[in-house]
């Protein structure tokens, strides 16, 4: 083992990051090293935990799976434990997004690996694939297809350079069709075209849109697509990538085993065996409904693409800004008025950070993303607009964000005026709940002050926190001078009691 990787090495280089994959059908690891802009990965470790095949009909996930998941995030964990915070990101996908929040796997898993988990949307694991597999290819201006074929996903994207222009997330992997459709170990010709068939239907609604794009070459990602290409090439079917002609007789090869215990291919491993007819079915779907002749095949996936991701947060090219920037031009949010109660939320932050433990590198960030976009459900309708904010950002494809982020964002919008939505807050992963609770208490101050919206300045008050009490003292005599500012403060104090929280204020 590297000397950078030694369990006995108490604090790893900052520049050693780490990415984890949940996929619905294997768990990856990879530990890279950054130097100047550049990745290098120096470790890898791959389990097929098939959590896919453990998701039950309510959404919960059958016990021997979720042990067998959590033994292998044990074995990832003793890897990556003596980790600082923020250097290592695991991201969970299709399974993970379909999963009951109340079945608490989430927090059993993150305490299994050591570090938090984000489970991300369809079309959020389709732009951090695309990151990654353009990182991996040679530079060009041409316009690729990437098809990504995960066990409970398939992800397909259009783009240019190392930018996505078009992403979808479909609803169908190598272990969901090989589920439905040949869960018996059967591989008869019926099964086989009924799940060509499926296939083709969930590619059938964005067919025309992704044909229209004019790309130039098609790329393939994942341990599906590597494992067809490799058996292609093993067979002589075709000597590089995977060509349509390859993957129909590869298909017919599968066909003529009858069951996948007879399966003989060469380059086919055996613990592929089980989900591969699902694979190949999904796989030709995508061919034949895209129009695809010829599949270049890349080493890199979605991992790559969260460690490259890493890399612009920590060089302040941060996607989740511009996804902010995006939504204020959008729903013609007032840029000055969102300026100012970020401003003022900032001031506050710094004096309650401390006390309150809000010491994570992301909360600054949420409170100002959170004070921008207060206002999106204007666009909407004024009343309530709180309402229909939250709304809009817990359910929006928002670029760079984690679904646990988007909770958080759409709690705090929901929580800066009116009745303080202490149930919100209940329902986030308990890990946030407080921390979000309390950033949600500063924006509500911040918005207060500014709710006359002038441009005049506002003093900055002083606060004082002991666990749950706050206490807020303004310059002698500005109360006084302000009698709407100390009402509105009156009816705050009241519904922050509500919530738990003691407000004073002199």
């Amino acid at each position: 083992m590297p000397e950078e990787f030694n369990q006995a090495t108490d604090n790893p280089p900052r520049e050693i990051v780490a990415a984890v994959d949940l996929g619905s059908n294997s768990f990856h690891m990879i530990v890279a090293q950054l130097d100047d802009g550049h990745m290098r990965i120096t470790d890898r470790l791959r389990e097929m935990v098939r959590l896919g095949e453990g998701l039950g009909e309510d959404k919960s996930l059958a016990p021997e799976v979720a042990e067998r998941a959590l033994a292998c995030l044990e074995r990832f964990g003793q890897r990556l434990r003596a980790f600082p915070a923020g250097s290592v990101r695991a991201v969970g996908t299709n399974t993970l997004r379909q999963l009951r929040p109340d079945t608490g796997f989430v927090e059993r898993a993150e305490a299994a690996l050591g570090h938090p988990i984000d489970v991300i949307a369809g079309r959020e694991e389709a732009r951090l694939i695309y990151l990654g597999v353009a990182h991996g290819l040679a530079a060009g201006s041409e316009r690729r297809l990437v098809v990504d074929i995960g066990g409970g996903s398939t992800e397909i994207i259009v783009g240019q350079g190392f930018s996505p222009r078009l992403r979808e997330s479909l609803h169908m992997g190598c272990v969901s069709l090989s589920r439905k459709y040949f869960s018996d170990g059967r591989i008869a010709a019926k099964s086989m075209q009924k799940a060509e068939l499926a296939g083709a239907l969930e590619v059938r609604p964005i067919r025309e849109l992704f044909r229209r794009t004019g790309w130039r070459k098609a790329v393939g990602s994942s341990g599906t697509i590597r494992s067809i290409a490799a058996v292609v090439n093993a067979e002589g079917w075709c000597d590089d990538g995977i060509s349509a002609e390859s993957l129909t007789r590869l298909s017919r090869a599968l066909v003529e085993a009858e069951k996948t215990s007879n399966i003989t291919l060469k380059g086919l491993t055996e613990e592929r065996k089980p989900v591969f007819a699902g694979g190949v079915a999904v796989l030709r779907s995508v061919f034949d409904a895209l129009g695809i002749e010829h599949m270049q095949v890349s080493d890199y996936a979605l991992r790559e693409g969260v460690i490259y991701e890493m890399m612009g947060r920590h060089q302040h090219e941060d996607v989740r800004e511009r996804t902010v920037a995006t939504l204020c031009r959008q729903f013609q949010i007032d840029p000055v008025h969102g300026r100012r109660v970020q401003a003022t939320a900032l001031v506050v932050y710094r004096q309650l950070a401390t006390p309150w433990a809000l010491n994570d590198p992301d909360h600054p960030l949420m409170l100002s993303w959170a004070a921008r976009l207060h206002e999106i459900g204007v666009m909407v309708a004024h009343s309530q607009y709180q309402k229909h904010g939250a709304y809009l950002l817990r359910n929006a494809d928002l670029a760079g964000f984690s679904r646990q982020e988007q909770m958080v964002l759409a709690a705090l919008v929901l929580g800066h005026r009116r009745k303080f939505p202490v149930q919100e807050f209940a329902a986030l992963p308990k890990a946030e709940q407080a921390c979000a609770r309390r950033l949600c208490v500063i924006l509500r101050l911040a918005a207060l002050l500014h709710r006359g919206r002038s441009a005049a300045n506002k003093p900055s008050p002083t606060l004082l926190a002991d666990g749950e009490r706050l206490a807020l003292s303004f310059p002698d005599d500005w109360l006084a001078r302000h009698p709407l500012t100390q009402l509105e403060l009156e009816q705050e104090a009241e519904r922050l009691a509500s919530a738990g929280i003691l407000l004073t204020f002199s």
